[in-house]
Order: structure tokens, then C-alpha cells, then sequence
């Protein structure tokens, strides 16, 4: 794998587990590694005290919500919570993980940097009778994962855009996708966006679709799309903070804040954005996530996996906010306080 596609990976994996819509977490199924037998024997859901988060990103504000959110559930469960201080460096997180295997750390949560070295990682794990849950992916080896609905906000975002177009300007119009082509999470996100609004605005022309999953590439890559089509109508984004640098260079572009017939939506309900919804600009709409949600998922989906539940995996729900949802927003925003 080239350095470039590596910190493609690991950028956007930092950006996808953002802030959402609460609602109850659903099951699904997943694939499990051939070792899951043996963690759940290792650990039961009774004596099932340990649970360790390994989430790389620590610079990130949503790491000390999540830590926070994840040990006040674990501690209701009468289950200490550890943490990692990998400080986004996939040598230290291989590191720090296997230091854990090393101490028989019971149930392990992973937020692989790089999916495919970690497996490897993971296997070991199954292999000392550990439980390994994978955070925003899947693995061959793994006894469980937490997923985020990764086609169906893309799905909800693009029919939210559609739905605009063909009300506001009449089915015509330009738009660019903000992309990811790298991880599993981004394709499925991509593919969810695309495929409902092209399919709910055929009319609406296609002028780009642009590898970005940051706001320094959301910007140069929509400033690039704006240089050659000023009159764009709709920038969608795989993430918010994506669509968040588009929002910018449209405005430094001359276009004002609440611009009638443009449209600007994400995935993730990052704090900016959710901001610029409620504050009733063109940035209309996110396919949020609600951190209250991962972090029971993080705590119960090991247990689930220690009590030997068929399905221990969930697929975190999502659900789309615009600026009438205020009451929504002011919820997912006071759950990053």
C-alpha cells in the first residue's frame, strides 16, 4: 500500500466517526474470525470486567467525548474501561494492541489505522481467547464490529439533495460529490450518495467527482470544481468535514450564506456543520450520528459477544438533520460538551 493511500485511510477513518442523531442501536450480522469461539468461552457476560478502547486519533475533540460517554456506560456495567495513547501512529497502535494481547486484556475495541496490518494483530488476539470487536470496519479476524450505516446516509443525503433540486430548481442544475474510493466505510458512503441522487435528479448534471474527505482538500478541490463551473448549485460530501471546505469556498467564491438555490450536505453531523444548519445557510443538511450511540455500542457489543449472542455486531443508526431539526442538533451538539 503507497504512503498516500495509507494517510487517505487514515484521515478519513479520523472523520468518520463523528456526531449523529440519537436513536437505539440495531443489530446485523457480520463476519467472524475463525478464532471468535475461544473469546467467548474466555469470557462470559458475568465476568466480563475489562474492556479495552483502542481509538488512535487522541488529538481529536470526539476521542474525549467518546472516552467519557464509553466509561460512564461501562461503569454502569460494573466493567472498567482502559485506553490507548496510539497518537495516530499505526506503529504505536500495533504496538500498544499487542502490549494488551500480552496482559490477556479481555475484550479488545479497535479502530484500525491500517485494516489489512491489522488483521494479523487481530488474529492473535482470537487465537489468546480474546474478544476482538473492530471499530468503523471489518475484519476477517474479529469476534464482532461496529459499523455506521455506511450506504444508507449516503442514501439519505442524496435523496435529501434530490428532493431540493427538483423543488427549488426545477430537476436542472450542476453538482459535485466530495468522494472516497479507499476503505469499505467510503465507498459504500459514495456509492449510497450517487446512486440516490442521480436516480431522484436525472436533470441535475454531473460537473465532478473529486476525492476529498478533509476540509483543506474539500476546499482546493471545490475551489478547482468553482473555477471551472461558478454557477454550481449542490456540493455533497462522503463526510461533513469535506462538505464543510466546499461551504467555504463557496462563500469565498462571493456566494452568500443562505443563498437560495445552493445546497451543501455531509455525513457524520460534525459540530461545524451542525452549526451552519441551524444558523439557516446553504449548508441544508447531514447524515448524522450520535455519539451516545457508538459509545453503548463500544461497551455492548463485547458483552453481546461474551454472552454468546448470535449477532453481537451493530450498525449504528443515522439519520438525516436539516435546519428544521433544531432541537435534534442542540441534542447531538450537547453530547460533545
Amino acid at each position: 500500500m503507497s504512503d498516500q493511500s495509507r494517510t487517505s485511510r487514515r484521515g478519513f477513518l479520523a472523520l468518520s466517526g463523528g456526531l449523529g442523531a440519537a436513536a437505539a442501536l440495531s443489530a446485523c450480522s457480520a463476519p467472524t474470525g475463525a478464532s471468535s469461539s475461544s473469546a467467548t468461552r474466555s469470557a462470559t457476560a458475568g465476568n466480563l470486567t475489562k474492556i479495552g478502547l483502542d481509538y488512535p486519533f487522541t488529538q481529536l475533540p470526539l476521542y474525549t467525548t467518546l472516552v467519557k460517554l464509553s466509561t460512564a456506560r461501562a461503569k454502569k456495567k460494573d466493567i472498567t474501561l482502559v485506553t490507548t495513547s496510539d497518537q495516530s501512529s499505526p506503529d504505536t497502535q500495533a504496538s500498544n494492541l499487542n502490549a494488551w494481547i500480552s496482559q490477556k486484556v479481555p475484550a479488545i475495541v479497535s479502530f484500525p489505522m491500517v485494516f489489512e496490518a491489522t488483521e494479523k494483530t487481530a488474529k492473535s488476539a482470537l487465537d489468546a481467547g480474546l474478544i476482538w470487536v473492530t471499530y468503523g470496519g471489518s475484519l476477517t479476524n474479529q469476534s464482532a464490529d461496529i459499523q455506521f450505516s455506511f450506504t444508507e446516509g449516503g442514501k439519505l443525503l442524496g435523496e435529501a439533495a434530490a428532493k431540493w433540486a427538483n423543488q427549488t430548481l426545477g430537476g436542472k442544475g450542476k453538482i459535485a460529490f466530495l468522494t472516497d474510493s479507499t476503505i469499505q466505510l467510503g465507498r459504500d458512503r459514495t456509492k449510497g450518495m450517487i446512486d440516490a441522487f442521480t436516480k431522484l435528479a436525472p436533470g441535475v448534471d454531473v460537473v465532478a467527482q473529486e476525492q476529498a474527505i478533509d476540509p483543506d482538500t474539500g476546499l482546493s478541490k471545490s475551489n478547482a470544481i468553482l473555477a471551472k463551473h461558478r454557477d454550481l448549485n449542490i456540493i455533497l460530501g462522503v463526510t461533513d468535514a469535506a462538505a464543510y471546505g466546499g461551504f467555504k469556498a463557496l462563500q469565498q467564491a462571493g456566494r452568500a450564506k443562505d443563498d437560495a438555490k445552493t445546497f451543501v450536505g455531509g455525513q457524520d453531523g460534525a459540530a461545524p456543520s451542525l452549526l451552519a444548519i441551524k444558523q439557516g445557510t446553504f449548508y441544508r443538511a447531514s447524515a448524522a450520528l450520535a455519539p451516545q450511540d457508538i459509545a453503548a455500542a463500544i461497551v455492548d457489543v463485547p458483552l453481546a459477544v461474551a454472552a454468546g449472542k448470535a449477532n453481537p455486531s451493530v450498525d449504528v443508526p443515522i439519520t438525516l438533520v436539516g435546519n428544521t431539526d433544531t432541537a435534534k442538533i442542540d441534542a447531538l451538539l450537547a453530547q460533545n460538551a
